[in-house]
């Protein structure tokens, strides 16, 4: 074992700790602010700076979309930040230092759009290496923030500690959407960097200050049962990869975050298209299916709050209703498209939204629940697997809805029958991820024992 395992070892074995210790819900809520400073520097990046490349600057749609994937896509270096917050002896140094990356590189990437006015290469020479740095700040952060959650939450607090972390993500949005929106105003590129980097600054601070003596929280007793995290990386993904509920839960997540992003660059198109609303009145639209999300996770972190006890398998329930029901949403959709537009468009994206927020936020819960039944503790490295999944997902969603999209209009002539198909192959996907969902927690038969004498690792039941 190397130093960072045994520090990592003696910082999380050495405090006892009673059955159900852990972080209390005023801990949990200081994290959810980390989650909500994340979320406050991103919407910067993917939202505002998004459109104004292709409204002020006058670039062409894919060049952001393109950067936004990269983001993503760089993403899928989650589990070896994962793995440094197992063997680093502290998850609370890669979350700062991945928020202090973050919040540079987002500024970097708003001075993007000063370098875009004189050359445009530079430019877009400048903007790759900022959502590069983007991508990785949101992989350290993200990653190492869930498995602190994971290894100091009680089980029976986890799915709505998931609710309230993702919740408080989501006002951390609101909040920065409506501050920024104004402090915009008159719209400068000059004055677009200033706010970004004072978003960042507070950002910084505020997550510093969230976390500041947070690991001296016991680790709960289901987490000190565990070894010490194996000291190579790929000894740690080995392990994780080994597990078959673990590649099950991966399956799961990267089926289900397809489905659910394939619809985020179309509903709005849909809505405008379709029913002839305005600009505005799709993206109050949009607002209302967040506010649906919204709903749906607070349902699930009061059910969690009130019925985890009584209750086995609570969130994997809240995961197969969601499921079913975005399905169910988006299969009515094809209908709504051959009715528009006289079709009660608001609610039925609401309860879209609801269903949305269910399931994601009860599959983030599991997510946090399985990370700490690992045969070593490497919490971290399986987040980071998990959350390399969530990424990719999410960075091609979006894009294939669009290509599926222009595929369908194009071959069959109609507007209606393309979005139609692609809702129903978005249905298709959210009922093949409740088939896998159905198999998440079910007993498994142990494994053989290997040649050497020493079991085989089983999925956790």
């Amino acid at each position: 074992m190397n130093i960072g395992a045994q520090a990592v070892s003696h910082h999380e074995g050495s405090r006892k700790t009673a059955p159900g210790g852990g972080l209390g819900w005023f801990d949990i809520l200081r994290l959810g602010l980390v989650q909500a400073a994340l979320g406050a520097i991103v919407v910067l990046t993917n939202s505002t700076l998004n459109r104004v490349m292709i409204v002020e600057l006058g670039l062409a749609a894919v060049i952001p979309g393109l950067l936004v994937g990269l983001h993503y896509g760089v993403q899928i270096s989650r589990p070896l930040w994962g793995h440094r917050s197992d063997t680093g002896g502290s998850r609370t140094i890669w979350i700062l230092i991945g928020l202090a990356l973050l919040a540079f590189a987002g500024t970097l990437a708003s001075a993007t759009t000063l370098l875009f006015t004189h050359s445009p290469m530079l430019g877009l020479a400048v903007a790759f290496i900022a959502y590069v740095l983007i991508g990785i700040g949101i992989g350290a952060s993200g990653t190492s923030l869930l498995a602190l959650l994971a290894t100091r939450t009680a089980p029976e607090r986890r799915a709505t500690a998931a609710t309230i972390t993702w919740m408080m993500m989501i006002m951390g949005i609101i909040v920065t959407s409506i501050v920024t929106g104004i402090a915009l105003e008159p719209y400068s590129h000059m004055r677009l960097v200033e706010v970004t980097a004072a978003t960042g600054a507070v950002a910084f601070c505020l997550a510093w200050l969230s976390v500041l003596g947070i690991e001296r929280r016991p680790v709960v007793t289901a987490v000190l049962a565990a070894a010490a995290p194996p000291a190579r990386f790929s000894d740690s993904l080995r392990e994780v990869w080994q597990d078959g509920e673990a590649r099950l839960f991966t399956l799961f997540i990267a089926m289900s975050m397809l489905a659910y992003s394939t619809q985020d660059l179309i509903l709005e198109p849909f809505a405008g298209m379709l029913f002839g609303m305005t600009p505005g009145q799709s993206t109050q639209l949009s607002g209302l299916q967040h506010a649906g999300v919204f709903t749906g996770m607070a349902v699930v972190g009061l059910g969690g709050f009130f019925f985890s006890r009584r209750v086995p398998g609570l969130p994997r329930l809240f995961i197969i209703t969601g499921c079913i029901g975005s399905a169910m949403a988006l299969a009515l959709l094809c209908l709504a498209a051959t009715l528009a537009p006289h079709w009660p468009l608001p609610p039925h994206i609401f309860i879209l939204g609801f269903a949305n927020g269910m399931f994601a936020v009860a599959a983030i819960g599991t997510m946090m629940q399985l990370a700490t039944r690992g045969r070593t503790g490497n919490a971290g490295m399986r987040m980071g697997v998990w959350g390399a999944a969530q990424a990719i997902s999410f960075g091609l969603g979006g894009l294939l809805g669009s290509v599926a999209l222009d595929m369908g209009r194009a071959a069959m002539g109609d507007d209606g029958s393309a979005f139609g198909m692609v809702f129903v192959l978005e249905a298709l996907l959210f009922l093949a991820s409740t088939v896998v969902a159905l198999r998440i927690g079910r007993p498994q038969a142990p494994r053989a024992v290997s040649r050497s004498g020493s079991p085989s690792i089983q999925a956790a039941e």
